[in-house]
């Protein structure tokens, strides 16, 4: 008799269909893939290429990412050409203090049969889509955000005790206005700890912005296309969890979040300036982040090049200053960037 425990093996496999570890051809194949997306996306969006790939990777990595930026800088344009080019179906909400939970996830309306007999009937909210748009996401009360919160982290939402899966994939680009902090709720750590990367969006250069000005204000503009189909993307993602991981790449993800953590571990300079330090999330952001930059530059294996490039926008919103540091005029960045510097080849 064969027991339980066997029979799961002998299913797992005659149903795999993909090897342990990525072969070649089939990254060369996305690279390839992934970089005609890009070129698609930057005939649309100009002068934005880091955060055009940080997106991707955050996409690649099947995780959420929270875009940080002054009005103006193309953020809802870039999730709407994503939509359009990886052939995810996108939608968009406005988050604002009057936002109701029932307005994200949907909810239930009664309704009568034309035999009289009364049922309850769900009517989906937006988040039913692959590729939610978040739009001024600290504008929502905290009961709010917290239904976001349950989709981003579990792929499903709960009305009335009733279980209802998102579809796959499923991504929320979420946008905050640095600038405009009236009327706002900050999201508390736990939702923050959510979001794989935090993208600065900057102001682009002369040249980028020249470009913005002739090519948007004529009478023809550009309509980009079809680069991805969803299942190709849902293909890449499964990818990117089978490209290998050096170990000099994993010692160099668990020094560096961990230095990052005050506490005996650190050093004084970080007891003394970091108030709350990076979570075990944190390395797993990092893990996928780089082996997802890897796949989108056509590489077999990240780099420590990698690590360096993503402890940034990994970090910078799992971790504080204290009080004393900001007023001694510090920022993150200076200290992420001192922190990077130890990654030795």
């Amino acid at each position: 008799m064969v027991s339980r425990f066997a029979k799961d093996i002998l299913y797992f496999m005659e149903t795999r269909t993909e090897p342990d570890t990525a072969s070649p051809s089939d990254v060369e194949a996305a690279g390839a893939k992934l970089k005609a997306a890009r070129d698609e996306i930057a005939r649309v969006v100009f002068g934005q290429s880091m955060v055009v790939d940080e997106t991707l990777i955050t996409l690649l990595a099947g995780g959420h990412a929270l875009l940080v930026g002054v009005p103006g800088l193309a953020k809802t344009r870039l999730v709407e050409t994503l939509g359009t080019v990886l052939g995810l179906s996108e939608k968009r909400i406005q988050f604002t203090p009057d936002l109701m939970p029932a307005d994200i996830v949907g909810s239930e309306v009664l309704e009568e049969s034309d035999s009289g007999k009364r049922s309850f009937r769900f009517i989906k909210g937006p988040v039913f889509c692959q590729l939610l748009m978040a739009d001024e996401i600290n504008r929502a009360s905290p009961r709010t955000q917290s239904a976001l919160l349950q989709a981003m982290q579990e792929q499903h939402v709960t009305v009335a005790g009733q279980r209802y899966d998102l579809p796959h994939p499923f991504h929320v680009l979420a946008t905050q206005n640095p600038i405009e902090q009236e009327g706002t709720y900050p999201l508390p750590e736990a939702q923050l700890d959510r979001f794989l990367l935090q993208i600065n969006v900057d102001y682009p250069d002369r040249d980028a912005e020249r470009r913005i000005l002739l090519e948007t204000t004529g009478a023809d503009e550009y309509r980009p296309s079809e680069v991805l189909s969803a299942g190709e993307l849902e293909k890449f993602q499964r990818l990117v969890r089978h490209l290998p991981v050096g170990e000099k790449v994993v010692d160099a993800i668990l020094s560096l979040v961990r230095a990052a953590r005050p506490g005996s571990d650190s050093d004084a300079f970080i007891n003394d300036a970091v108030a709350w330090g990076p979570g075990p999330r944190a390395s797993q952001a990092l893990t996928l982040g780089v082996r997802a930059r890897a796949l989108l530059d056509g590489r077999l294996a990240p780099s420590l090049d990698d690590v360096r490039a993503l402890a940034e926008p990994v970090l910078r919103h799992r971790m504080a200053l204290n009080f004393a540091a900001r007023a001694d005029g510090q920022n993150l960045e200076a200290v992420i960037g001192r922190l990077s510097a130890r990654i030795d080849d």
